[in-house]
């Protein structure tokens, strides 16, 4: 960041204080406002889209630690394990 800017925090403060004002949606509205006519813009739209699949597997991948499937039946961590651990009845 250049010196005469001074140090960047304050230049950061600032942007977000004019991003959260309104200041940098206007001064956009004012540039299109100006350029529209003129023909210094061209609302051209190009929308692409690429559908990259993962493996079946690739969302349940092996945490490390205990698995599941190695857990002996009826361990669960979201079982009460002592009488403290089971909620009172309402």
């Amino acid at each position: 960041m250049p010196e005469r800017y001074g140090p960047w925090d304050r230049v950061y403060d600032l942007f977000r204080r004019w991003q959260r004002d309104g200041t940098w949606a206007r001064i956009l509205t004012r540039l299109q406002a100006e350029a529209y006519p003129k023909g210094l813009i061209t609302w051209d739209v190009n929308v692409a889209s690429t559908v990259c699949r993962a493996h079946q597997h690739a969302a349940g991948a092996a945490k490390k630690g205990i698995s599941k499937r190695n857990r002996p039946a009826g361990s669960s961590s979201s079982r009460p394990t002592t009488a403290s651990d089971v909620p009172a009845a309402d």
